[in-house]
């Protein structure tokens, strides 16, 4: 199998139906997707797959075959963060922390698609689950993400 994975090429000798997490984690040592729920419910590991946010612990490697897997550690470019990271900082936005990988690999893909977010959008693509609840402080993150990026939100 052959995975593009945060600008490298990988081949790995895994079983097809193995989840894209447990290659990533297991096989490639990338740590920032998270293993949460293992249904696809709770986000903490999300990736994004040719820029769409995937719930990994239950999509198929053989399904990223040829694939560009995104995760948080292939997001700041060049040593410099992504806005989302950036606001995330500036409005202190995690707690735990344990989710906000997933969460930003999302914020990322909603300013790709709607440059100008309302509240309502921010809601509907945000369907990740965070136990510390800083849902208020994620969606105050991404408005102010999608201002420096040139959109007024």
């Amino acid at each position: 199998m052959k995975l593009h994975v945060n600008g490298k090429n990988h081949e790995l000798d895994v079983e097809p139906e193995m989840p894209l997490l447990w290659a990533l984690r297991d096989e490639l040592d990338i740590k920032g997707p998270k293993y949460g729920c293992g249904i696809a419910q709770c986000g903490a590991c999300t990736v994004l797959l040719n820029g769409e946010p995937v719930r990994s612990c239950s999509y198929p490697v053989s399904s990223a075959d040829g694939q560009k897997v995104v995760s948080i550690e292939g997001l700041a470019d060049k040593g410099k963060l992504h806005a989302v990271q950036q606001a995330w900082i500036d409005h202190q936005v995690p707690q735990c922390g344990y989710c906000q990988g997933g969460q930003i690999l999302a914020a990322v893909a909603l300013l790709k698609k709607k440059p100008k977010p309302t509240d309502q959008d921010i809601d509907a693509a945000m369907t990740h689950i965070c136990r510390c609840g800083t849902y208020a402080r994620i969606r105050t993150a991404i408005h102010a993400a999608a201002r420096q990026a040139g959109g007024k939100s």
